[in-house]
């Protein structure tokens, strides 16, 4: 019996109990497919140290199933395009999934269900706390506040333990993966792959105990550990935040807790939160006017929005955010925050482009989170104060008081004219 795992945001071997309900056959065949380009906000495909951090993980997990006497296929093509013949070419029984958030991701699923001769299987995914859990309580989804209080008497999910698997196929022939275009940048060094995940949270939380002082310490805009920096892994699923959870239960055990370790706790429940809104909102997510009953009157001024991509903006400390995530493909919380509260209410651009080159250049990119946090900034979402705007004078003030951030990522650029329209622009009285 021969079945197929297709690996998504779920690049781990341990930890993953979707792969797990795959190991118990003859041969198990894993595919990964390049994720697709959105056509109408993001042409370049993936941003530099995006793709990088990529590579290195899709290299890490082949170099983990290689262990295992096992092979990571990847395809450039769609997944309805490529399963199909693999099922027939190595008579398959059986394809499984761990679900990702998306609108496109199920569109994805539901393409290869109508072309394949057997069963798709979507299992759950990189989330805390399992479906079965979640029936038992009274779920509220409307306001994160309410969805704390109903979860927060919940135990997250036991980390799955180690994987066994199974042969591939014979006579596969795994292709090369592309070579990065670029290397980490020195300001955020990480790599791809679950032992870097891994190494990255036992330094992080164990050694030097950075959990407790998380919360005074999460707002800054740079340093090594004002923040976790565990969410690229959690992303791309290197790292099971099961695991996490797990982790940071062991800690407060051995060391207590705290309000810091508290409130890391918190930053994982806005993730799962963000998780389940998703599944509710469907391709409300990506509209401009959200979950609100009306929309928001914006513009969409092409050369305000390449200002404010290429950090040329009247705003310091925004163009230097902006240069910090292109080039390293991170940025803190408090400078989404900022960066996005800058595009929708100073430029008045529409949120949804703010949020796709967000999705093309952070290393920590899902859907669920990004876009539901950008929803928050712009009023559209699960939130009752309607919407965000930071005064970035004060932010300023408060976060870079000296100015060394903004000096650091060359955030000071010349005042920029405003636009006119040129009279050339418009026809010619007739004489």
């Amino acid at each position: 019996m021969t079945e197929i795992y297709w690996f998504r945001s779920d690049l781990r071997i341990n930890d993953n109990p979707a792969l797990q309900l795959h190991c118990g056959v003859d041969r198990l065949l894993c595919v990964f497919f390049w994720p697709r380009d959105i056509p109408w906000c993001n042409l370049k495909g993936l941003g530099r140290q995006r793709e990088r951090f990529l590579i290195e993980s899709l290299e890490a997990l082949r170099a983990q199933l290689a262990e295992l006497g096992q092979k990571l296929l990847v395809f450039r093509e769609t997944p309805a395009q490529v399963l199909p013949s693999l099922v027939d070419e190595y008579k398959v029984t059986r394809i499984g999934v761990a679900r990702s958030p998306g609108s496109y991701e199920r569109l994805e699923e539901k393409a290869v269900a109508a072309r394949v001769s057997v069963p798709l299987v979507v299992h759950e995914g990189n989330t805390l706390f399992s479906e079965k859990a979640l029936q038992s309580t009274k779920l509220s989804l409307k306001q994160f506040t309410p969805f704390r209080r109903s979860v927060e008497p919940l135990q997250a999910s036991n980390p799955a333990g180690v994987a066994v698997m199974p042969p591939p196929p014979r006579g596969l022939n795994a292709l090369p993966l592309p070579a990065a275009r670029v290397r980490p940048d020195p300001s955020f060094g990480a790599r791809g792959g679950a032992k870097a995940g891994e190494a990255r949270l036992k330094v992080w939380m164990h050694r030097e105990g950075a959990v407790t002082s998380y919360k005074e310490t999460r707002n800054q805009l740079d340093g090594l550990f004002y923040s976790s920096f565990l969410s690229p892994w959690l992303a791309n699923g290197s790292l099971a935040v099961s695991k996490l959870a797990w982790e940071l239960d062991q800690f407060e055990k051995l060391h207590g807790a705290n309000d810091s370790t508290r409130h890391f706790y918190s930053e994982l429940l806005w993730r799962e939160f963000f998780y389940r809104r998703e599944v509710e909102d469907s391709s409300s997510l990506f509209r401009a006017k959200g979950t609100a009953r009306e929309r928001k009157l914006v513009t969409f001024d092409p050369r305000g929005f390449a200002r404010w991509c290429a950090g040329a903006t009247d705003y310091p400390l925004v163009n230097a955010l902006m240069h910090q995530l292109v080039e390293s493909g991170w940025m803190s919380n408090r400078g989404r925050q900022i960066a996005a509260s800058c595009l929708v209410n100073e430029m008045n651009v529409d949120w949804r482009f703010g949020a796709a080159f967000f999705e093309q250049h952070l290393l920590d990119y899902d859907a669920a989170s990004n876009y539901g946090n950008w929803q928050y900034i712009a009023g559209v979402g699960a939130d009752p104060r309607g919407g965000r705007h930071f005064d970035l004078v004060k932010q300023t003030r408060q976060f870079d008081p000296e100015g060394e951030f903004t000096q650091r990522w060359e955030g000071y650029c010349p005042k920029q004219p405003e636009h006119i329209v040129d009279a050339a622009d418009w026809p010619l009285e007739s004489s």
